[in-house]
């Protein structure tokens, strides 16, 4: 008898570790696995499935047509399918509802999209199982017909929307847009991901399910200084001044273990697609600005105060570090007097050489402007002073390679304002010739605007797989 109740308490025990975790997939018919064929094999919840395995259960609650507005001319809560999730009692929950509701029939009603959100999920969140509830933006329509599923409606109206509710809510949300955003060809009909692009969907809710999270990890709550609290694309944005310097921090909605972040050196949530896609990560973004210091000794002190600020709120040690056009200057200038702070390094058609701009020593003409900021930070009085100045990245480079970190420069051949001749180029020269750890992404055609990726995937799984490789499966 003794065995037996052992036994028993033995069972009991490991029976919760061994249920299965019940996922319901909401949406229309892009969930649904619309034109694709063998959709119960190919649909994104199937493929989801089969990436999880015996542990989960994903369940395709889908309904073509439908809308997440309860005005709108098919709502989604009407739906039998509604019911029978909510019945499911799930544990996770993805709701992927929006495109519909950019049709012209339903933008009339836009205005109620808010309010008809927070209570779809509070039909949620009411249920016993208190399940974990994932946002999916709109992915990118390819649709040339503006009474149809408009893509400027979805980018400029659903998304805004659907991170404003996340935000109070203080949900997860993934913006899917940007995902098939350069593979036209995986939507036929321009509306609907055939196989491969529902495979790439759910290759993306599954790497969220599987980050190692440290939930209970508040930087707020860390930080040692007075701040005010603004909005990030959904996410919070602590605000504050360091040494008269304007700073901010974006918390994710959960940390990913081991608290990794990425520091923006300089033009604060000018293209911020790689940014939000590591937020969704459990990554921090960091920003502390030091313009137009050009990485002087100043800019270098102010950072270090900045960097000493955030180990004592608990981020890791080492920062990814991002930087655009002149943020290329900011980034390399501190890193090599911190070469062991680095975790990997991503700069976008950088100035790597200030002789070349804003100098005017090259093939640009500088503003004039600029150019006196330039002399002004570096105490540069004369021609001659300028022509032997050796405070930029590409006089550096014995420093920087010390750290050991990758660096992924994107670099527009065509770049009239930052020639790549004169910066990456030469930049990329001198790296390698001290055996560093550099790749260069080119775009050919393309001048010095727009910066980034449209998808930023390549940038994200770099600096993923230089950061956290531990924590996140990358392709």
């Amino acid at each position: 008898m003794r065995k037996l109740i052992i036994l028993f308490l033995t069972l009991c025990t490991i029976a919760p570790a061994m249920a299965q975790k019940k996922i319901a997939c909401i949406g229309a018919s892009i969930t649904y696995g619309a034109t694709v064929p063998d959709r119960e094999h190919n649909s994104f919840p199937a493929q989801l499935q089969a990436l999880l395995g015996k542990d989960y259960i994903v369940s395709n609650y889908g309904v073509s047509g439908t809308t997440l507005l309860s005005n709108g001319d098919h709502p989604y809560i009407k739906t039998n399918e509604y019911r029978q999730a909510l019945q499911c009692n799930p544990d996770i929950v993805f709701i992927d509802l929006g495109g519909n509701d950019s049709k012209l029939i339903n933008r009339v009603h836009m205005a109620e999209y808010e309010a008809d959100y927070h209570a779809l999920i509070r039909s949620f969140t009411q249920l016993p199982s208190h399940p974990r509830i994932i946002l999916l933006g709109p992915v990118v329509s390819f649709v040339t017909d503006t009474t149809g599923i408009w893509d400027a409606v979805i980018v400029k109206q659903v998304i805004p929307h659907i991170q404003q509710v996340a935000l109070q809510e203080g949900l997860e949300m993934l913006d899917m847009h940007p995902l098939l955003i350069d593979k036209p060809e995986l939507l036929p009909d321009n509306i609907h991901p055939n196989a491969a692009g529902s495979g790439i969907m759910a290759k993306r809710l599954y790497d969220q399910l599987m980050v190692q999270r440290d939930p209970a990890f508040d930087i707020f709550k860390q930080l040692s200084i007075p701040t005010t609290v603004s909005a990030f694309y959904g996410y919070a944005c602590a605000d504050f001044t360091l040494d008269n310097h304007a700073c901010k921090v974006v918390k994710p909605k959960w940390a990913a273990k081991g608290h990794p972040w990425i520091w923006r050196a300089r033009f604060w949530g000018h293209e911020p697609q790689t940014d939000i896609a590591l937020l969704e990560r459990g990554y921090h973004v960091v920003y502390c600005d030091v313009a137009e210091l050009l990485g002087n000794q100043v800019a270098i002190q102010t950072w270090n105060h900045f960097y000493d600020l955030l180990q004592k709120a608990g981020l890791a040690r080492k920062a990814a570090m991002e930087g655009m056009s002149r943020g290329g200057v900011y980034v390399f200038n501190w890193a090599a007097e911190n070469p062991d702070k680095v975790a990997c390094v991503y700069v976008d058609n950088p100035v790597l050489d200030l002789k070349s701009w804003p100098g005017g020593l090259g093939k640009v003409k500088p503003a004039a402007d600029v150019l006196q900021q330039l002399k002004a930070d570096y105490g540069i009085t004369t021609d001659a002073q300028l022509q032997q100045f050796k405070g930029s990245p590409v006089d550096k480079v014995k420093e920087i390679v010390k750290g050991k970190y990758p660096i992924l420069i994107l670099c527009a051949d065509a770049d009239e304002a930052v020639p790549p001749t004169e910066n990456t180029l030469l930049f990329e020269q001198k790296v390698k010739a001290l055996h560093g750890n550099i790749t260069v992404m080119h775009k050919p055609g393309f001048k010095h605007h727009p910066h980034s990726l449209p998808n930023p995937s390549p940038i994200v799984e770099f600096t993923l797989s230089a950061v956290t490789p531990a924590l996140f499966i990358v392709q």
